[in-house]
């Protein structure tokens, strides 16, 4: 299996974690601190948050091959996104985070460990076909249909959307909430969309072409982008409120 470091992937993750940085610190501005920004509650700013997360899912997916300690990798994300359920639920209840997309990659890596050895057998571009179709026909499971986006094919039966492990699967009751939510269904198949495309791509000249980086500092970030996630909302509330209280004083 290869075991090179693609600093280029370091780039393009570094680049989804300032991007995310960067809209964590609006929404705390707009809804910890209510700012007033219209803006940050229209499309395009729900396309550039779906941007950041697509990135980081369909990522973790094409970079999971090139990892050891596969097990242990998948445990401590996972085990990061616990960390930060149970610091917001604690704490910050009206702003909790359930199944978080620390919580949806780790999941996603330990299910590949189980299935890989039977993914491994499919062709590549079948797999990318399949995974692509299978995201789109399940990307609104979350309230209720199989579609994606407007396009609704068909309504799920409503006894699927129970309690707190039908909506970790992708099927929410009425009462679960969550300030960042991303269940089993559908982003499983995004994840698995990037493993195929890795595949496909492994042994060809766009791999070599990702070997070599070309923005140093950003691509420190993406090596570290765990660690830095997982401080980087308290680092930016813990600015905001010396700011804010230094400008009420």
């Amino acid at each position: 299996m290869d075991r090179k470091r693609y600093e280029k992937l370091d780039g393009i993750r570094g680049i989804a974690l300032l991007n995310m940085i960067v809209y964590h610190a609006a929404w705390d501005l707009v809804y910890m601190y209510h700012t007033d920004w219209d803006w940050y509650r229209t499309r395009g700013a729900y396309v550039w948050q779906q941007g950041i997360c697509w990135t980081f899912i369909f990522l973790s997916g094409f970079c999971w091959p090139l990892g050891r300690h596969v097990w242990r990798r998948g445990v401590t994300v996972f085990a990061g996104g616990a960390l930060i359920t149970l610091v917001t639920v604690v704490v910050m209840p009206q702003n909790r985070v359930i199944f978080g997309v620390l919580t949806l990659i780790g999941s996603c890596m330990l299910f590949m460990n189980v299935f890989d050895r039977w993914l491994v057998r499919v062709q590549p571009a079948v797999g990318m076909a399949v995974s692509w179709l299978l995201f789109f026909l399940t990307r609104n499971v979350n309230e209720g249909y199989l579609g994606f986006g407007a396009w609704r094919l068909c309504r799920i039966p409503v006894a699927w959307y129970q309690n707190v492990f039908t909506a970790y699967l992708g099927f929410p009751g009425r009462d679960f909430y969550s300030t960042d939510y991303f269940s089993v269904l559908p982003w499983l198949f995004l994840f698995a969309a990037g493993y195929f495309v890795f595949r496909f791509c492994s042994g060809k000249k766009v791999m070599a072409y990702l070997e070599k980086g070309l923005l140093r500092p950003v691509e420190w970030l993406g090596r570290h982008s765990l660690f830095i996630y997982m401080i980087h909302q308290p680092l930016i509330y813990g600015l905001f409120e010396v700011i804010f209280r230094v400008r009420e004083g």
